[in-house]
């Protein structure tokens, strides 16, 4: 199936796999809380393993087992508090996971040992973090609520989309040349009120937020989610790579498609917890 999209024009293996990724997304989210956080475990585990594999081309040996461990700890402890199935307390045992990166690396006899540790912990975090306390988002109110993660989803979507149709037909004033020379202030606007239209259309349809809480959801999406794509931006550009992956035909790697998500998650259950 991959080899056959793969013949394709970039164009049609990025509707192909889009359609298809939705698809799948949406099925995963709505059936149940299982497929669920099924999904967003092997988008954790890929991601963490994408990071480590771009940050290998510039000579960093991250220590992958205990990154995969760490990761893998953190979102499957925060799903089971979260379910009401594992006592808040548990999650304790992330810590000294963390901190046996710091003695292993002692017996791995790597270069840069500080740099593979720091690495090691930042590809756990920029992707396990977000992705786990997507828990708190989907499990606000005790039980689970599929409508506030396929609502962020759609936002996220609105405003990618609505910033490439703006920035294509009346984008002329850069946003971050220095970074990513493609995107532009037009195409900000754009998508921001596109997603912020999004947002009210969702508060009328999923009532278990207010109309105020899509509202701002659609808000934090159109600045953090822009962000989100500047940084993994930033990190390619740092590794001289142009894209994460190619686990995604027409779409790059898992870190391409989903560097919005990864940034505005902890904004949002900030924002839906406090508000």
């Amino acid at each position: 199936m991959s080899k056959k999209i793969s013949t394709l024009s970039n164009l049609n293996q990025r509707v192909i796999v889009g359609v298809l990724g939705a698809a799948i997304f949406i099925g995963s989210i709505c059936f149940s809380e299982w497929t669920y956080f099924v999904l967003f475990l092997g988008l954790t585990l890929l991601g963490i393993a994408e990071f480590y594999r771009i940050v290998r081309v510039q000579g960093i040996h991250a220590n992958r087992g205990i990154g995969f461990l760490l990761g893998g700890l953190f979102y499957v402890s925060v799903f089971l508090v979260q379910a009401g199935m594992m006592p808040g307390e548990l999650l304790y045992f992330s810590l000294p996971v963390l901190f046996f990166i710091f003695i292993y690396e002692l017996y791995r006899k790597q270069p840069q040992p500080f740099t593979n540790i720091a690495f090691t912990i930042m590809g756990a975090l920029y992707v396990a973090g977000p992705f786990g306390l997507l828990h708190v988002l989907a499990y606000f109110d005790g039980g689970y609520r599929w409508q506030p993660i396929l609502g962020l989803l759609l936002l996220i979507w609105a405003s990618d989309t609505g910033g490439y149709i703006a920035g294509k037909n009346f984008g002329r004033h850069k946003l971050f040349e220095r970074i990513s020379p493609g995107k532009t202030w037009e195409g900000w606007v754009g998508g921001t009120l596109f997603s912020i239209g999004v947002g009210y259309v969702l508060s009328l349809i999923f009532v278990e937020l207010e109309v105020y809480q899509w509202v701002g959801m659609a808000l934090i999406v159109s600045v953090f989610g822009v962000l989100g794509d500047l940084v993994e931006s930033m990190l390619k550009r740092s590794l001289g790579v142009k894209d994460s992956g190619t686990l995604l035909p027409g779409h790059g790697g898992l870190l391409d498609r989903f560097d919005s998500l990864l940034m505005v998650i902890p904004f949002i259950v900030a924002f839906v917890k406090i508000f």
